[in-house]
């Protein structure tokens, strides 16, 4: 068939579930989990540093997470970074470490949540969106140079469609199982 190849496209495809994916996992669903920390950074040691770096963290149970740090003098900067990370958590310190508790969501919240679920998805959406774009207009210029006939371009139109179908398919389906985790 024709001279094109949509590796670009699909990494970019694949690069936009990564990334929705992420936002996901930083969204709370009321459960205990120990990824909505991971963009916490910590003042310590005179720079800021990924939590991950500088504690332990674990889920203690089905609501709360327990962050040790490696060493003891960082806890209250721990707990400050998290407090301030503003996640709708609550910490507590004591000698060992800092524990983070999850409150039960409520309606409103889980409604916030989920407004906020699909604003991440029409994020991920548009990067779809300018990935089916820009590999349209490399096709149309290949056409134009004589690289490529009018029927190869249709059927390369026709394919990169079909891949761009899959790809918001595959990003609904992340959003629905996300809101189904967050409203239930």
């Amino acid at each position: 068939m024709a001279n094109y190849d949509f590796k670009k496209f699909d990494e970019k495809i694949a690069a936009g579930k990564e990334w929705l994916a992420r936002e996901y996992r930083g969204l709370r669903t009321g459960r205990a989990n120990a990824s909505i920390l991971d963009g916490i950074q910590v003042s310590a040691y005179g720079s800021l540093m990924p939590l991950k770096q500088v504690a332990n963290i674990s889920v203690e149970d089905a609501r709360s997470l327990r962050v040790q740090p490696y060493d003891v003098n960082t806890i209250k900067d721990i707990e400050r970074a998290i407090s301030a990370a503003n996640l709708g958590v609550g910490t507590g310190s004591d000698s060992s470490g800092v524990r983070v508790t999850f409150p039960d969501l409520t309606t409103e919240r889980r409604q916030e949540l989920v407004k906020l679920a699909k604003g991440k998805l029409e994020e991920a959406r548009t990067t779809v969106r300018l990935a089916r774009d820009e590999s349209w207009k490399e096709i149309q210029e290949k056409e134009r140079a004589s690289e490529l006939t009018e029927d190869d371009k249709y059927q390369l139109k026709e394919e990169m469609q079909k891949k761009t179908d899959k790809a918001n398919e595959e990003l609904e389906e992340m959003f629905e199982k996300k809101e189904k985790e967050m409203t239930s």
